[in-house]
């Protein structure tokens, strides 16, 4: 039982690193900048579950920790990340509002 259970495992982390380069790929060509953002919480979700699966199937416990790390900066990225995009925004209202009152 605890075969099929490793092949199973091993399996969904496949599938995990498929999905995660299609996040990487929605990522660079993403048609907007929301999308881009998204896929990199995505990355950072799905890096996470990677972790924790391979700390499973190593009997390591201290890559939870790891991963609790990695969910934390990851937040932090895509919070950054959306308060860049907020500013940029805000910018190309501001111009276009001249623009229009000009």
């Amino acid at each position: 039982m605890s075969e099929a259970y490793s092949i199973l495992y091993q399996g969904t982390l496949g599938v995990l690193g498929l999905l995660l380069l299609a996040c990487l790929i929605r990522a660079i060509i993403g048609p907007r900048i929301a999308d881009r953002v998204i896929a990199i919480n995505m990355i950072g979700s799905l890096s996470v579950i990677i972790i924790c699966i391979l700390g499973f199937l190593l009997n390591e416990g201290y890559l939870t920790d790891v991963a609790m790390i990695y969910t934390m900066l990851s937040f932090l990225a895509v919070v950054v990340l959306t308060k860049i995009y907020m500013g940029i925004y805000r910018e190309k209202q501001r111009r276009k509002e001249d623009k229009d009152h000009a």
